[in-house]
C-alpha cells in the first residue's frame, strides 16, 4: 500500500459488489475511512456501504468534488450520462482527479469524449478489468492505462488493485483488456461451470448430492492451490498425476477426443469477442 494512496481522496462512483469490495479491501489495508467518499444512488448498497465507516452520498458531483482518484463502477449503460455529468461540473477544478473504469466494454476513446470538459481537457484514465474474487481479497485485474498517465499514477492504480487482487498484469494494446475479460474477467464462470459437471457426473455414477458437491469443491480448491503455489507448469502438473495406463490418462484421452482444447479455446473467444461488441455498441449509443 503506497504512502500515495494512504495520503489520495479517493472516490467511487457506484457502490455495487465490485467497489464494495475495493473499498472493503482498502479499509482492511487502514486507508483512512474519512478519504473514501461513496455516490450510490439505491438505498440499500448505500446502507449498506456507510456500515463501513466511509463517507456517501446519492450525489456524483458531491462525491467527486474533491477526488484526487475516481473508481468509475457504474454499469455499462449508463457510464455516458454518468460521465457527462462529472465533467460538466468540474470546470472549475485547477486539477482533474485520475480516473479508474472498471465498466465492462468502455473503451478510452468513448470515456475521453465523454469526460471531456468544456475548455478541452480531460481526465487521465485507466481501465480495470477485475474478476468476481475479488470479493474474498483473491482477485486477478488487467489494466490498461492512456497515453497521458504517469507512472506515478499506474503504480496508485495498482495499489489500489492490489487491495483484492492478488495479480494485476498491465496490458500494452487496448484490446487486450477484451482478452483479459475473456480470459480471467469471465474465467471464474468457467471454472464454476466444470465443477457443476463434476458434481452431476459423480451423482450419476452413484454418490449422493453432498458426497459429490464436498469431493468436488475440495478436489478443485486443492488444485487451484497447487497451482499458485508451485513452481511447476501447469502441464507439468498435470502430468504427475497421470499414470501411464491410469485412470487420469483414461480421462484426459476422453477430453481429447471430445475436442477439450477447441471447446476451451473457442469459449475465451466468444468472451473476448462479445467485449470488443459490447464497447462498440456502447460508443454508438
Amino acid at each position: 500500500m503506497t504512502s500515495q494512496l494512504q495520503k489520495s481522496r479517493l472516490c467511487f462512483i457506484g457502490g455495487g459488489n465490485m467497489a464494495g469490495a475495493i473499498i472493503g479491501g482498502l479499509v482492511a489495508k487502514g486507508i483512512d475511512k474519512q478519504n473514501i467518499s461513496v455516490s450510490e444512488p439505491w438505498d440499500v448498497n448505500r446502507e449498506k456501504i456507510a456500515a463501513t465507516g466511509v463517507r456517501t452520498t446519492a450525489s456524483n458531483i458531491e462525491a467527486s468534488k474533491d477526488a484526487d482518484l475516481l473508481v468509475l463502477a457504474v454499469k455499462p449503460q449508463v457510464t455516458k450520462t454518468v460521465c457527462q455529468e462529472l465533467a460538466g461540473a468540474w470546470a472549475g477544478r485547477a486539477s482533474l482527479p485520475l480516473i479508474v473504469s472498471i465498466a465492462a466494454g468502455i473503451t478510452l476513446q468513448s470515456l475521453k469524449e465523454w469526460l471531456k470538459l468544456a475548455d478541452g481537457r480531460t481526465p487521465h484514465i485507466v481501465r480495470v478489468m477485475p474478476n468476481t474474487p475479488a470479493l474474498l481479497g483473491e482477485g486477478a485485474s488487467g489494466l490498461f492505462a492512456s497515453d497521458d498517465v504517469s507512472q506515478e499514477e499506474k503504480d496508485l492504480t495498482a495499489s489500489l488493485l492490489g487491495s483484492v487482487s492478488k495479480v494485476a498484469e498491465w496490458v500494452d494494446r487496448e484490446e487486450l483488456i477484451d482478452v483479459v475479460t475473456g480470459l480471467s474477467g469471465s474465467g471464474p464462470a468457467y471454472f464454476f461451470a466444470m465443477v457443476e459437471h463434476l458434481i452431476e457426473s459423480g451423482i450419476s455414477l452413484g454418490l449422493t448430492r453432498e458426497q459429490a458437491t464436498r469431493l468436488a469443491k475440495q478436489t478443485c480448491y486443492g488444485a487451484g492451490k497447487m497451482l499458485v503455489e508451485s513452481s511447476e507448469e501447469p502441464a507439468q502438473l498435470r502430468r504427475n498425476v497421470t499414470s501411464p495406463k491410469g485412470t487420469t490418462e483414461a480421462a484426459l484421452k476422453s477430453f481429447d477426443a471430445s475436442g477439450f482444447k477447441e471447446t476451451v479455446d473457442k469459449a475465451v473467444k466468444a468472451a473476448t469477442d462479445r467485449g470488443k461488441e459490447l464497447g462498440e455498441t456502447l460508443a454508438k449509443s
